[in-house]
């Protein structure tokens, strides 16, 4: 087999970066639509659980149930929204959504907190989305704990003149995100998914498109061989792949306040691997289908559903059944996302990262020997 045509390879690669550059759609789905999706999922898509809507009706009314709630309305987590008058206006207020917890607080509250005596208070949820009010009814029950554990030192105190001695203090310290900020665990991983989905919805269209033209017949009567046609064809959204990386990276570190602590070159060299390998994906399934709109849907499905629901980007892997577990081996994106949140969240380098490295440049030569193979120089 005779090597490579730079010339041919060449020519190819620019009449495709001409197409590009006359085409403001194609231009607009490379450097616009990744913007704008790591704007919208980066800004809505949040863990972080902050200003709780919380309707409160405090039957007692006494020093005792308005420091008890006063816990709540200094916490960073709630927000009082509702004063209620009863239990059907707390009902109410849940049924219509203005509130995600009512704090019901009894009306002899006062007064056996202050006669040392066993009372309760009571929290109503909105059970509709079960994890986020399972972490308010959480933040809950710690405020309404210290309060407790605050009253019996105190009453300690008062009974044997000096505050008692807790056998066992808890120190938590939380490493590579010290402030538990959401969006330094989300933004590395929206730009692994965003990546894979827009670097295959622009290769999906280039060979389907030489079809759908008539063009193809013309190349196929030239000498240029399929190697040559592939990659002459990679290298123009190659190069848009990186500029989007770029651009996500400096709009996750300026716009979203998410630092790099690993080696930027790393980042760069591995994020080309798994570039080269979804370019060469979304080729394989415009050689595959030489239709478009058949092309671009095919894209979307084999790219941005198993990068955003099986790459562990929003939900955690060990959670999902042991069938889907097996498949998430086979998905990309799954080693990307663990690569970029090590690097920006821990500062890992090649010696922690080495298999996720290496399985996506297994994944990026494969996918571009699949998409040499499978053109072919005729017209069936």
């Amino acid at each position: 087999m005779s090597a490579l045509s730079l010339r041919r390879l060449r020519a190819v690669a620019r009449k495709e970066t001409l197409h590009v550059l006359r085409d403001p759609r194609a231009l607009g789905i490379a450097i616009v639509l990744p913007m704008i999706m790591l704007m919208i999922f980066g800004y809505a898509l949040t863990l972080d659980l902050d200003r709780v809507p919380l309707a409160v009706w405090d039957q007692s009314r006494t020093p005792q149930s308005r420091e008890l709630v006063s816990r709540f309305e200094g916490s960073r987590y709630f927000s009082i929204a509702e004063t209620s008058g009863s239990h059907a206006d707390v009902e109410n207020a849940l049924d219509h959504g203005r509130v995600l917890l009512g704090l019901v607080i009894p009306q002899d509250f006062g007064k056996k907190v202050a006669s040392e005596r066993k009372t309760t208070v009571q929290i109503l949820a909105d059970g509709s989305d079960a994890n986020t009010a399972t972490l308010a009814m959480s933040y809950a029950e710690s405020i309404i704990r210290t309060y407790s554990q605050e009253t019996l030192v105190e009453r300690a105190r008062r009974m044997t003149g000096k505050a008692p001695v807790i056998p066992l203090e808890l120190r938590v310290r939380a490493w590579f995100n010290t402030d538990m900020e959401s969006r330094v665990f989300i933004v590395p991983g929206l730009i692994a998914v965003i990546m894979m989905l827009i670097s295959a919805l622009l290769t999906s269209l280039t060979v389907a498109r030489e079809w759908e033209t008539g063009t193809m017949e013309q190349l196929i009567s030239t000498p240029l061989r399929g190697p040559e046609l592939i990659l002459g064809k990679l290298v123009p959204y190659f190069a848009i792949g990186m500029l989007d990386m770029l651009l996500s990276v400096l709009a996750g570190r300026y716009l979203f306040s998410v630092p790099i602590r690993g080696s930027v070159l790393l980042l760069f060299g591995v994020s080309a691997v798994y570039l080269i390998g979804a370019l060469s994906l979304g080729i394989l399934i415009s050689c595959r289908a030489k239709n478009q709109l058949l092309a671009s849907q095919a894209a979307f499905v084999a790219t941005f559903l198993p990068a955003f629901l099986l790459s562990g980007f929003m939900f955690d892997i060990g959670n999902m059944p042991r069938a889907l577990q097996f498949i998430t081996y086979l998905i990309p994106a799954r080693y990307f996302v663990t690569f970029l949140r090590g690097l920006y969240l821990k500062g890992s380098g090649l010696a922690l990262l080495w298999p996720e490295c290496l399985l996506m440049a297994a994944f990026g030569f494969l996918m571009l020997g699949l998409a040499v193979r499978s053109f072919h120089k005729r017209l069936v």
